[in-house]
């Protein structure tokens, strides 16, 4: 499984400005399969985006397709990792 973090390095003016494409973007990879959580972090100076397990760098290159990072109103910072225990109702990701 994958934790993205968005940092946010321009002012939100900006980002809303190209939310409608971000959620497109995040939309199509839902579709995929790829995605399986994302929102914003509280405060809002970022986001969070689960994604499930597979190919670095070819979800590097996928992020790199995010209007936020693309327009360099965010940067993306990716983390793998392998969820060896969860909460009751969750073992699913286990599995991701």
């Amino acid at each position: 499984m994958f934790i993205i973090t968005l940092t946010y390095i321009r002012p939100l003016e900006e980002l809303d400005a190209l939310m409608a494409k971000h959620v497109t973007w995040l939309k199509k990879h839902y579709n995929s399969g790829l995605f399986i959580a994302s929102g914003r972090q509280v405060p809002r100076k970022g986001g969070v985006i689960l994604a499930r397990s597979g190919d670095r760098r070819a979800l590097e290159a996928i992020l790199e397709q995010d209007p936020f990072v693309k327009s360099g109103c965010a940067r993306a910072e990716v983390v793998e990792f392998s969820p060896s225990m969860t909460a009751p109702g969750a073992e699913v990701l286990k599995d991701i």
